[in-house]
């Protein structure tokens, strides 16, 4: 068995997969052993561009699938650590399909939350300045 890397693997079914691989020369007839695949597509909208990942084969409980080379079209292994970065997140979070692409850029469009955040003023306070404004316009109607 070969070395592990990280490969975007085309099909001739026309499908793109993400994966982490390994080929097994089997008698000249190599095998192409995927861990973990999925499929990606990048979103782009007015919140940012958004990733979507999701598994290869979803009904499967298995993480390991075999695919044999004439099946293949082209491979080419990916370096890009902002790929292998969003790939590792999606492995690491079984429920969260879409990734927000900034996280990992180091943009964010977060907003860190501290205590005094939200409140203008207390309810007490509040009234006492309606009750103020209402009570100034009543005197100078009344002038």
């Amino acid at each position: 068995m070969g070395e592990e890397f990280y490969c975007c693997i085309k099909l001739i079914s026309g499908e793109e997969i993400l994966s982490l691989i390994s080929i097994d020369d089997n008698d000249g007839d190599p095998l192409i052993i995927l861990q973990n695949p999925v499929t990606i597509k990048i979103i782009n909208n007015n919140m940012g561009t958004l990733v979507k990942v999701k598994p290869w084969m979803e009904i499967p409980n298995d993480d390991i699938f075999i695919i044999k080379s004439d099946k293949i079209i082209t491979m080419t292994e990916v370096k890009d650590k902002q790929t292998i970065s969003i790939y590792k997140k999606y492995l690491s979070e079984d429920d969260s399909s879409e990734l927000n692409i900034k996280e990992f850029s180091g943009e964010s469009n977060r907003v860190g939350l501290s205590s005094n955040m939200g409140y203008i003023s207390s309810v007490e306070d509040a009234r006492n300045y309606l009750e103020n404004i209402f009570k100034d316009t009543k005197d100078t109607k009344d002038t």
